[in-house]
């Protein structure tokens, strides 16, 4: 019983520490609208957005959180339509990876081919991604114009609407509370990373 009361009382310190560490306002904001029903992370982002590159593929800041936060979170990314060209089409093809569930496989090369080596200018460069990816063409086909597929479109552009989005990675935590990337400490990558992960717990364990 000693044990116990012991590990309730640190976890009670530690979360009173990061309570008196982040603020609304400085590392998150809360945001007029109703708590999701579930603990849920939703990340907005583009294969244009440079930030967004980094954020993912460079230092996984999204895959370390991930494994931070408890059983049970639901974590979804949204691609928006408002950057770049191709902002529609690519958005058709992330609605397309996530019906698919091969957005693991399908994020760096699309990243790829849009920022380092920019080979996508056609609906056809954008399936020779999948197929390079590994996807059967046939599944990538009938997935394509699918009324999932639509269905994932309209959720994340009503997501954008929403959330009135601006910019790109943006951060929402159980659709109450908006990170503050630069409210977060960048003295370095691993500071950034660890705080960005802290706040993300704090926030979902907030009501």
């Amino acid at each position: 019983m000693k044990k116990i009361c012991l590990a309730l009382v640190s976890m009670t310190m530690v979360h009173s520490v990061l309570a008196a560490q982040f603020s609304d306002g400085a590392q998150y904001v809360t945001i007029n609208k109703p708590m999701t029903h579930e603990p849920e992370v939703l990340e907005f982002f583009s294969f244009y957005c440079r930030h967004c590159y980094q954020f993912e593929q460079i230092y996984h800041i999204s895959e370390r959180a991930k494994k931070e936060l408890p059983p049970g979170t639901r974590i979804v990314r949204y691609h928006v339509t408002f950057l770049g060209p191709l902002g529609k089409l690519l958005t058709q093809a992330w609605a397309v990876a996530i019906a698919l569930n091969v957005e693991d496989k399908v994020s760096p090369l699309m990243f790829g081919a849009v920022q380092h080596n920019p080979t996508i200018h056609t609906p056809d460069d954008i399936r020779n991604i999948f197929v390079k990816a590994g996807i059967n063409a046939t599944d990538y086909d009938a997935a394509w114009n699918s009324l999932g597929v639509k269905s994932l479109i309209m959720q994340q552009e009503r997501g954008a609407e929403t959330y009135q989005l601006q910019s790109v990675p943006t951060i929402f935590v159980n659709g109450k509370y908006m990170v503050k990337n630069d409210g977060l400490d960048t003295s370095s990558m691993n500071a950034y990373i660890k705080q960005f992960s802290e706040v993300i717990k704090f926030l979902n364990k907030k009501k």
